[in-house]
């Protein structure tokens, strides 16, 4: 008993020793982008492999990158883009999945499987039917023409398919004895009992939006239309880059999706969690 309890412990301490590497290796990248984004760029761009921490801990490079590349309005453009592509891809979502998954009309089953057609296409494909909208709307370098493709998500639709389709039928039919028209049987009961659902969609759409770099390049030329993460990608230069200053704007450029992550933490973890899904 003894021996065996002895080899669990040793296989246990084995596993966190294993996973401890793998968390320090994957920190590795951010503590670096840290370091450079402090160094000078001499320091950055040595050979020496032992040149890891910077000489003296300045902030040229972050005050640089404030005053010359217009991060208020990058991070005004970004956080409004996020905002409406959320609230956007939640309440169409919510509404399309509650009709898929609970309703009977004509034509269903062609429709939802146009939608998981949709899902299974590359997202290139309807970038220039989407830029077409957007021109023929005056949409272009505003936050509108930002937020245009994800007004709907196919992804969302599913996911939110998929929650209604889970709940007993008993409620809905309840509700219905009781008088509750499909609106007040949608808004009072089957809506709440799908809002982990919604938590997980909205946190999908948050970083999916964040990381999103070929459409505001295409749909926002002007710098303070745009949003941080093409405005990190013009900041790459052609022959060379200033690279302490594009560290130090990758990191400032962290910053929304770190707030939004401590505000949120629990929602985050709940979301994830119940969709058994990573992102």
């Amino acid at each position: 008993m003894e021996s065996y309890q002895a080899k669990q412990r040793a296989t246990q301490v084995l596993i966190h020793a294993v996973l401890i590497l793998c968390s320090i290796t994957m920190l590795v990248p951010f503590l670096w982008m840290i370091l450079t984004s402090f160094k000078t760029l001499s320091e950055a761009t040595s050979i020496n492999p032992f040149v890891i921490f910077p000489s003296s801990w300045n902030f040229d490079s972050f005050i640089s990158v404030w005053k010359n590349y217009n991060f208020l309005y990058l991070y005004k453009n970004t956080i409004l883009m996020i905002f409406w592509r959320v609230v956007c891809a939640v309440l169409t979502a919510t509404l399309a999945g509650y009709a898929f998954g609970r309703l009977n009309f004509p034509g269903k089953n062609v429709l939802f499987s146009l939608i998981l057609i949709q899902m299974m296409v590359p997202s290139q494909i309807f970038i220039i039917p989407q830029y077409v909208m957007v021109t023929a709307l005056g949409w272009t370098n505003t936050v509108a023409g930002l937020v245009f493709p994800g007004v709907v998500t196919a992804f969302g639709t599913f996911l939110l398919r998929q929650g209604y389709q889970g709940l007993p039928r008993e409620l809905e039919e309840a509700a219905a004895i009781d008088g509750c028209s499909i609106p007040q049987r949608f808004l009072h009961i089957m809506a709440p009992l799908t809002r982990s659902s919604m938590v997980s969609l909205g946190i999908f759409t948050a970083v999916f939006a964040y990381k999103d770099l070929m459409w505001p390049m295409i749909v926002c030329t002007e710098v303070e239309h745009t949003t941080l993460s093409a405005g990190l990608a013009k900041m790459q230069g052609q022959y060379s880059s200033n690279y302490p200053e594009l560290m130090a704007a990758a990191l400032m450029a962290c910053v929304p999706m770190i707030v939004l992550y401590l505000i949120f933490q629990k929602q985050f973890i709940e979301g994830i969690a119940t969709s058994g899904s990573k992102l």
